[in-house]
């Protein structure tokens, strides 16, 4: 079962690509923001930090080992007051450390790490994060200048300073409260004003849409493409297309309608004059023979009519776009054969002699088409009709099949009047007959049908002559179909 797909929402698919991304991208705003605060912080704690360091770097001495103070070459001259201001701060935890030049401590606090590289210029500053007692830490270390290192294959003297984080977590968070307390703020109004731009630009579409729906329905006028907006003028162009193209049907609908009343009008009132003699005869008491032959003309009259009628049957069958959905493999062979047969009877009668050529239908070389059978047969019968028609008693109709390539080529060749090469292609149009070749019983709706069979098949038809060395000339009707060829 196929449940009916409810329209969809232009309005509501744009609103869904600008606030979907939107709202998913605001996530990753906040994980920036949070960065970016994290960096903001760090700066002015980073340059207090390191000046802690250079200023611990200048209380370090080194001296020579020989005249060194007790032997040791590198001394930390710092007061107890100093080292009160240097741990002084009231939020986090600050932790020293000096290294001599064999990497021994001489002061500070020796649970501090030492960093995990090769000695950097002496007295560049550094930073790295690090943890001490299971805290993190920022630490800001150097090494001592070359002009104070002692020794031959000693190390440049280390100094470290650390601290805690908790004054940095605390600028950072509130820089990030302070600009994501902003987008909260921001973030309503924006939506807000999507959905007022958003109505405001479907305004132009609202008004095309009520001008639309105001035209009358026999009004197929283009629109005017100046009053929509740019991005719908295609739309539109394509509208005024169809709306040219229903025009231009509708039209021929009319045409063919009143063509086709016209062409019912003369039987139907060759009947009602036949009917009115015989009633005449009859009361008069006259001859039965002249009552006789008006009902004769009824019998012709009524014959005529109903051919007319099965032939816009089958015109309607042939532009049904339905049909085309129903379409099967079938044996073009076999449905030749059978509507040659069907005709036996008439071309008999007529004095024609009706033949076939081509494969038999068991036979592997009889061709195969992927359509409707239904119009194919339609479209035999209507070239076989045809042909009939116009040919004259003692003459030849034969229908011809074979395939070239990958089409099927049916022709039907006979000896009657023929066509001018003038009117070959206006025989296609509906009620339209040859001025040289009208014959009574004859609609002029055949080889619309033909063209209209072939067409919606795939496949050509073109009118001609057949080869010279005939007498009449003839008429040689050839329908090219592709095999097995979708509708």
């Amino acid at each position: 079962m196929n449940i009916p797909r409810e329209p969809r929402s232009l309005f509501g698919d744009i609103l869904d690509w600008m606030l979907v991304p939107l709202l998913l991208l605001w996530p990753v705003s906040v994980v920036a923001i949070w960065l970016v605060a994290q960096g903001i912080a760090n700066r002015p704690f980073d340059r207090e930090l390191g000046e802690l360091a250079r200023t611990l770097s200048r209380r370090v001495t080194v001296s020579p080992a020989h005249s060194a103070p007790q032997g040791v070459p590198v001394q930390v001259s710092l007061s107890e007051a100093s080292a009160a201001i240097l741990r002084g701060d009231p939020s986090d935890a600050v932790f020293f450390q000096v290294l001599g030049v064999r990497g021994e401590w001489v002061a500070g606090d020796r649970q501090l790490p030492v960093p995990d590289e090769a000695p950097a210029a002496p007295g560049e500053l550094r930073f790295r994060d690090d943890e001490v007692l299971g805290q993190a830490v920022r630490v800001a270390y150097l090494w001592l200048p070359p002009s104070k290192t002692v020794g031959s294959g000693a190390m440049p003297p280390l100094v470290q300073v650390a601290e805690t984080l908790e004054k940095r977590s605390q600028l950072a968070t509130e820089i990030a409260r302070g600009v994501l307390l902003s987008q909260f703020a921001i973030l309503p109004l924006a939506v807000l004003l999507v959905w007022f731009a958003l109505l405001r630009g479907f305004r132009p579409l609202n008004a095309l849409q009520l001008r639309i729906r105001q035209r009358a329905s026999d009004d197929l006028s283009p629109i005017d493409e100046r009053l929509a907006p740019e991005e719908v003028s295609p739309l539109v162009g394509a509208i005024n297309d169809l709306l040219a193209r229903l025009d231009r049907s509708i039209a021929a609908q009319k045409h063919f309608l009143a063509d086709a009343a016209h062409q019912l009008k003369t039987p139907l009132a060759g009947l009602r004059t036949q009917a009115e003699l015989a009633e005449r005869e009859v009361d008069a008491g006259g001859d039965a023979r002249a009552a006789k032959r008006s009902l004769h003309q009824i019998a012709r009259s009524s014959q005529r009519a109903a051919h007319l009628v099965n032939q816009l049957l089958s015109m309607a069958r042939a532009e049904d776009r339905e049909q085309a959905l129903r379409e099967t493999v079938f044996n073009l062979a076999a449905l030749a054969t059978e509507t040659v047969r069907d005709f036996v009877p008439r071309a008999l009668e007529a004095g024609v002699d009706l033949g076939y050529e081509g494969p038999e239908a068991k036979s592997d070389a009889a061709p195969r088409l992927r359509g409707q059978p239904v119009l194919v047969r339609e479209l035999i019968r209507n070239l076989v009709d045809n042909a009939l028609q116009y040919t004259p008693r003692g003459g030849t109709v034969t229908l011809r099949l074979c395939t070239q390539g990958a089409q099927a080529v049916l022709q039907v060749e006979d000896n009657g009047p023929g066509i001018a090469e003038a009117e070959r292609e206006l025989v296609f149009q509906p009620f339209y007959r040859a001025v040289d070749n009208e014959v009574e019983g004859g609609s002029g709706l055949g080889l619309a049908i033909v063209r209209e069979i072939a067409q919606r098949h795939g496949g050509s038809v073109v009118v001609d002559t057949p080869p010279p060395g005939r007498e009449p000339a003839g008429t040689c009707v050839t329908v090219r179909l592709p095999l097995r060829a979708a509708p």
